[in-house]
């Protein structure tokens, strides 16, 4: 029997293109990201929900050689080279939309939009080869986690097509401290977030409506708007909870620049 392929996968991407760069604060990203493609089935297809796209409803791409966005800055010129000449699918891409507008979400196809680094720093990694075709869709940029997760339960049916939903943010994202010197309240702050989100997100003690509510609330928790002061990079896995709706069956705690982050796979 074939063994099935996850509900959905949130990863932290990292800054920009250093995790490809061979940046040593990456370096525990790059291979529990290649643990994880070597332990799991291959996917027929892949749905990547990015933290670098936001628009005023789901948004999907759509054509069949996404071209890719080199959306960062100050970087070397070999950034700027970087190739992941993936597929896209115009099919898959029109099922998300069907599926939305099913559940009362309007939703819109982008046929011109290309792949930004949100999706192809992660999957050069994990999928270096580029052959396991992709769709991204956006963010809705009224950021509401709620509405997020509802967009994830409405997918939920691409599990039985072998497509994999993969919400590609950061557990952890304040750019300033990214590049100022640790505190001890800073670094409290960051585990404690870290802490709380593994276990909303990994404890079968919770029923699905109080783990929907934490995450639903998660800006209240000691550390949040720290750890987010924009919640954009945390919001993709809104969108991976609402597609599995259940505990998560393996997390990754990892260090990305000298600061705690994790990955939750359903």
């Amino acid at each position: 029997m074939t063994q099935q392929i996850p509900q959905a996968l949130f990863l932290s991407h990292g800054g920009g293109p250093m995790p490809l760069l061979g940046d040593p604060g990456h370096r525990e990203m790059v291979a529990c990201l290649q643990q994880i493609a070597s332990q799991i089935p291959r996917p027929a297809a892949i749905l990547m929900v990015s933290a670098h796209w936001e628009e005023n409803l789901p948004t999907i791409t759509a054509g069949e050689h996404p071209s890719l966005i080199y959306d960062y800055y100050g970087f070397p010129e070999e950034s700027y080279q970087i190739q992941y000449p993936c597929p896209g699918d115009p099919s898959l891409a029109k099922e998300v939309e069907r599926l939305l507008k099913q559940n009362d979400i309007e939703a819109r196809l982008d046929e011109t939009r290309g792949f930004d680094h949100g999706m192809f720093v992660p999957l050069k990694i994990m999928y270096p080869e580029a052959d396991v075709p992709c769709v991204q869709m956006s963010l809705v940029n009224t950021l509401d986690p709620l509405q997020h997760i509802k967009t994830g339960q409405a997918l939920q049916s691409l599990h039985q097509q072998n497509v994999l939903v993969v919400g590609s943010g950061f557990s952890f994202h304040n750019l300033d401290a990214f590049f100022s010197a640790s505190t001890p309240e800073s670094e409290k702050m960051n585990r404690s977030f870290e802490d709380w989100l593994v276990e909303t997100c990994c404890s079968p003690d919770y029923s699905e409506a109080e783990r929907m509510q934490r995450l639903t609330g998660w800006a209240d928790v000691y550390g949040a708007r720290f750890c987010h002061p924009r919640e954009e990079h945390l919001l993709p896995l809104h969108v991976c909870y609402g597609v599995a709706q259940a505990p998560c069956r393996d997390y990754y705690e990892i260090n990305i620049l000298n600061k705690k982050a994790s990955m939750f796979l359903w």
